[in-house]
């Protein structure tokens, strides 16, 4: 190759190096962070160089940075892109503080993490209403019939109370003053006629007496009267069982309903427990908000049964210790008339037209 090919290779190639120099001032300047330089791509119209280097001894070395090879032509398409870069890359910064992610201008909504769709579906189907009204209604239909046995339970126990309390202050009332008749009669027939238009037991033994002294007044003045006492005092006592026993019709209810009551409770409870574990396992989870509604309800199945328990215990036994005390006025009633008749039999042997009085002398002596 000539000297002058040389030269006119080497012209063109700095012509070509200083215009591709001044195309890419621009985006050197704009785009300072760029640090790295890429390596030349070799043009297609420039014929590729010979392979021994050519050595000039007059013409001085250029600079690295300086050469034409080490500059890339300049591409279109990222060009054209870079512009729109650079200016998000130089706005970015400035709108969001140093060290925190950038934000999409969009926001989109934030779901809960970690949700089980299933157990949140159960605790949708927790009651709310945590009052007595809203567990018996959110309750197991077993729960739900010992709760409504429970109750009604507590309102027989309380029907009973009121009818027997009603009961048994008239009949204390009527043996009490047919007691004070037969306190202050003389004669069987006197305290009779006293109570001809009352009613009760009392007055009913008073009636007995003298039908049985009626029935014995033929005999009366030929036998001893210990026979007729005898018979009087078997109808008394009759009378005074019979009116014992129809005064207790009631509380063996109450005794039933105070003994078993809080079992049947106990039975609501169980069940009731049983059932929240089985939603436990069912759920699979030990939140309380998911266990306590179940076993609430189970304890109301309890609480129910003492309600129903506890007044009919405490009605039981004040109703017995009544009945004892009405039972002690029949039996003074009873007392009363067999003295009555005692006292008619003793007149009746005093024979007419005899001004002895044996008792009322015998004291005087």
């Amino acid at each position: 190759m000539s000297l002058a090919t040389t030269v006119t290779l080497l012209v063109g190639l700095s012509a070509g190096a200083v215009f591709a120099q001044t195309a890419s001032e621009p985006q050197i300047q704009s785009a300072p962070q760029a640090e790295t330089v890429q390596p030349a791509q070799p043009s297609p119209q420039t014929p590729a160089a010979p392979d021994a280097p050519v050595v000039q001894p007059n013409q001085p070395s250029m600079p690295a940075q300086e050469r034409p090879a080490a500059v890339a032509p300049a591409q279109p398409q990222n060009n054209e892109a870079a512009p729109a870069e650079r200016a998000q890359s130089s706005v970015a910064p400035a709108l969001t503080p140093e060290g925190a992610a950038p934000t999409n201008e969009v926001s989109t909504p934030v779901e809960p993490v970690g949700v089980d769709p299933a157990s949140a579906e159960h605790r949708a189907d927790i009651p709310h209403n945590l009052s007595p009204w809203g567990m018996f209604m959110a309750a197991d239909w077993v729960v739900k019939g010992v709760m409504i046995g429970l109750a009604f339970a507590s309102l027989v126990t309380w029907t009973v109370w009121v009818a027997k309390s009603v009961e048994l202050a008239g009949a204390r009332v009527r043996a009490g003053a047919t007691l004070k008749v037969i306190r202050k009669a003389k004669t069987l027939n006197e305290a009779t006629e006293a109570v001809e238009k009352k009613g009760g037991p009392a007055a009913l033994m008073l009636r007995m007496a003298t039908h049985e002294m009626q029935l014995s007044d033929a005999v009366v003045e030929h036998i001893d009267g210990g026979g007729i006492k005898e018979r009087v005092s078997s109808a008394l006592s009759r009378i005074e069982t019979h009116a014992g026993r129809r005064m207790s019709r009631g509380t063996g209810v109450l005794a039933t309903i105070g003994s078993t009551a809080p079992f049947v409770g106990l039975f609501g409870t169980v069940w009731g427990i049983m059932n929240s574990f089985i939603s436990i396992s069912e759920s699979q989870t030990t939140n309380l908000a998911v266990v306590a509604p179940g076993i609430a309800e189970a304890l109301l199945a309890t609480a129910i049964g003492l309600v129903a328990a506890i007044p009919a215990v405490v009605i039981y036994n004040v109703f017995a210790r009544s009945i004892t005390g009405y039972r002690h006025l029949l039996a003074d009633a009873a007392a009363g008339v067999e003295r009555l008749v005692s006292r008619d039999l003793d007149f009746r042997r005093i024979p007419p037209g005899s001004t002895s009085k044996p008792a009322v002398s015998l004291v005087g002596r």
